[in-house]
């Protein structure tokens, strides 16, 4: 009987031991403050400012404006707290940091999800349905801003890296382009379109002169229609050399006497076999 309860008391005083422990522990990590992930959120604290102002109470564009640059500031708090929670959760796991920092995350992640609810809510009280696309419109601003700020800072950054590397090629100060102006033809009243207009007269009474041949625009002649008469060619020896269209004038005629003389002879081989059946 001894033997059974010694195991039993055993577990009893260890179970016990380990509630006792982590009802202390969690009323005393209750009532502790972590340090906050985030400092301060001024621009909170400014619209918060101009909306209790009462003499003379604010314009509703300058509280607008102070809302979406407090939407702003959330925006780009949410996109940190996205790319640093896998990491310190990588962290807490193989005991690189402690809970404290990782409970602040968790507790900026509530604080957080309140304050956006409270930017929309105000955003409605504007305009209807605002809440909706405020948050889009102030990601936007934000992608603005960052490269405005690149643009600003190009000139600084070339100079350092000019200091550092020295400079690649001389600066080429190109002429601007001037604008190219086409003549166009002149006003009527406009002794070059009076004498436009006498030479046209002149060129269309030449034209139609009668007896006159018409000259092409071009000056070219048109070409000679070609001889179908067989023409030879005498070389300076004395042999003469048919043009191809003479060669093609003596085919034909032989081919014609050809086809005669089977016409002839034709009807003697009819004769012939007519007699010898």
């Amino acid at each position: 009987m001894a033997s059974v309860l010694v195991p039993v008391l055993y577990v009893g005083i260890v179970i016990s031991s380990l509630l006792l422990f982590s009802h202390f522990y969690r009323k005393r990590s209750a009532g502790k403050l972590y340090q906050p992930y985030f400092s301060s959120h001024p621009e909170r604290d400014v619209y918060v400012s101009l909306l209790q102002k009462t003499d003379p109470p604010a314009h509703e564009a300058l509280l607008k404006a102070a809302l979406v640059r407090r939407a702003m500031t959330d925006v780009s708090r949410v996109v940190r707290l996205r790319e640093d929670k896998p990491a310190l959760q990588n962290l807490l796991q193989k005991g690189s940091i402690g809970d404290d920092l990782w409970n602040s995350l968790l507790q900026a992640e509530k604080e957080l999800e309140a304050e956006i609810m409270e930017v929309v809510a105000e955003a409605n009280t504007f305009v209807e349905g605002w809440g909706t696309i405020i948050f889009q419109s102030a990601g936007e601003m934000i992608a603005n801003e960052k490269m405005r700020t690149l643009y600003e800072e190009t000139p600084a950054s070339r100079e350092q890296k000019e200091l550092k590397y020295g400079k690649v090629g001389a600066k080429i100060d190109l002429p601007l382009p001037q604008p190219v102006l086409m003549p166009g033809p002149p006003p009527p009243g406009h002794p070059a379109h009076t004498a436009a207009l006498a030479a046209a007269a002149a060129g269309s009474a030449s034209n139609s002169a009668p007896g006159t041949p018409a000259k092409p625009p071009n000056n070219l002649m048109p070409p000679r229609a070609s001889s179908t008469k067989a023409e030879s060619v005498v070389s300076s020896d004395g042999e003469s050399h048919d043009t191809p269209s003479s060669k093609s004038v003596s085919t034909t005629s032989k081919s014609l006497s050809n086809n005669s003389s089977h016409v002839t002879h034709s009807p003697r081989r009819r004769v012939r076999n007519g007699s010898n059946p």
